[in-house]
């Protein structure tokens, strides 16, 4: 799980970055957040479909997503750096929205309000549902268009 702990702490750079701890006590917080998370997603989505990214035969990120009979709740998605904004998320959430609307699904998912992958959200027909202060939830109908 070494690739999916330092994936899962590129995901917290920037908020870490403004806490004056010392870095063996981020990697101690990072590592405990990670669990926590990964014990969290078996517990609550045991259903959840986990998703190895790879390019080429490397790792190079991981989703989690919940389908059932009406809807496709996306749990997480991350991407390392380096492959960020080079359109694989664009590709990978038009694969998942494509296999949502070929069997009449919904989909969901909650974006921290400061995420920039809002806008690919908005773009691709998610609209605001609401918020708790740090995260929206985010909705995309059914697309009907493919009947």
């Amino acid at each position: 799980m070494p690739f999916l702990q330092a994936l899962y702490a590129s995901t917290r750079t920037e908020e870490l970055a403004k806490l004056a701890w010392d870095q063996s006590a981020k990697d101690a917080f990072l590592k405990q957040q990670f669990t926590a998370q990964h014990s969290y997603y078996q517990a609550h989505f045991p259903h959840a479909e986990f998703q190895l990214i790879e390019l080429t035969g490397a790792p190079i990120g991981r989703a989690y997503l919940l389908w059932d009979d009406s809807h496709l709740q996306i749990i997480d998605i991350a991407l390392s750096p380096t492959w960020r904004g080079q359109g694989i998320g664009s590709q990978l959430l038009e694969q998942w929205l494509d296999r949502a609307d070929a069997q009449g699904l919904s989909t969901g998912l909650y974006v921290e309000s400061y995420n920039r992958a809002q806008t690919l959200y908005r773009r691709n027909g998610f609209e605001v549902t609401g918020e708790d202060g740090v995260y929206l939830k985010m909705l995309r109908p059914a697309n009907q268009a493919n009947d």
